[in-house]
């Protein structure tokens, strides 16, 4: 998975399971890739952690980076084994020998490393000299642990700089992203359960991302890391970065609605999960915005009276009755898909 320069943005997820629990945590995963994920992140806290994560990447397809705090051994170790990327604190790993020998094992397997700067453990002198966590202190931090792979001519990295406030992650990506030219793996940490959390982040990500900045983006919520995945996309989707799966558009419903959208939107979202063909679906329950939103979307239903009006690729299909109106329309939309899904296999096989 390319991170960086013109390659699309990926979005990252991080296990929650025991990562010696090899078959839990390959199951995780398998819902991650399910989900869409392009990278995941598993903590690797000692050696057996670290030999189960070599059992792990064995057992998966995606890539996988082993998140290593301490001690440089582990690191060492997962790298024998495979691992795809290496976050760490250079800071923390301890003598400059140790970091040597972590750089130094990267660079032969040609495996990158992330460096992991978080406003809730700032070096102790930094928070000294700051006060408080603030844009400029982890700012610093970055720069400094950046300055370490520099001095071992090792340029193969990517940054983030967290913090759960969202101005000051925002302000720290900012000012570092005119200081470096490796990727930025961008998130507002610790964010919050799945509704807070969302907003967070894409109230943050969403600045940054309009912005230009960013190459590679997580979604940190209390929740189950599948939602991470979802948020994620549909972050992207919204800017026009990435396009994965169904675009819906859907009124928030009123009295003047001639189905229940709410309940139909639902139904919908649940059943076609599974379909990855970037696809435009317009849901509107009256006649007052339902047509013309309906036109521009690849499928679109506007309520009417006495029945609902279908139009696909902006001209009328056919009606539908509130009878069995959400199995009609995902029936439609499948073929839709598959439609389309066909055409664009030819057009790049054209190209």
């Amino acid at each position: 998975m390319p991170v960086g320069g013109d390659a699309p943005i990926a979005v990252q997820s991080m296990t929650n399971t025991d990562t010696c629990d090899v078959a839990a945590t390959v199951g995780q995963i398998q819902r991650l890739v399910d989900a869409g994920v392009d990278i995941v992140r598993v903590s690797v806290p000692d050696m057996d952690a670290a030999e189960a994560f070599g059992r792990i990447k064995q057992l998966v397809q995606v890539p996988l980076v082993a998140d290593i705090h301490f001690d440089y051994k582990i690191a060492l170790r997962v790298a024998e084994l495979g691992v795809d990327c290496l976050r760490i604190n250079p800071g923390n790993i301890g003598r400059e020998d140790r970091v040597r020998a972590v750089v130094d094992a990267a660079r032969d397997k040609g495996i990158p490393i992330r460096i992991g700067v978080n406003a809730g453990s700032l070096e102790k002198d930094l928070q000294k000299k700051y006060g408080e966590p603030t844009p400029e202190a982890l700012v610093e931090s970055a720069l400094r642990h950046v300055e370490h792979l520099d001095k071992l001519d090792f340029q193969d990295f990517k940054v983030s700089v967290k913090a759960s406030d969202v101005f000051m992650a925002v302000e720290a990506y900012r000012l570092l992203a005119k200081q470096i030219i490796q990727p930025l793996h961008l998130g507002i940490t610790e964010a919050g359960g799945l509704r807070s959390g969302t907003v967070k982040s894409a109230v943050g990500l969403g600045m940054l991302l309009a912005e230009g900045i960013g190459d590679t983006i997580r979604i940190s919520l209390a929740a189950d890391p599948v939602e991470e995945v979802k948020v994620g996309f549909d972050i992207l989707k919204s800017l026009h970065l990435r396009s994965r799966g169904i675009n819906f558009i859907a009124c928030p419903s009123c009295s003047r609605q001639n189905f229940d959208v709410v309940k139909t939107m639902n139904e919908l979202e649940g059943r076609l999960e599974d379909l990855l063909v970037p696809m435009d679906v317009a849901v509107i329950g009256c006649v007052v915005n339902g047509p013309g939103e309906a036109k521009e979307a690849h499928i679109g239903l506007t309520g009417g009276t006495p029945n609902n009006l279908v139009y696909i690729d902006g001209k009328p299909a056919q009606k539908l009755t509130n009878d069995n109106l959400v199995d009609e329309l995902e029936r439609l939309i499948r073929e839709k898909a598959a439609a389309k899904a066909e055409a664009d296999a030819a057009l790049i096989a054209r190209s």
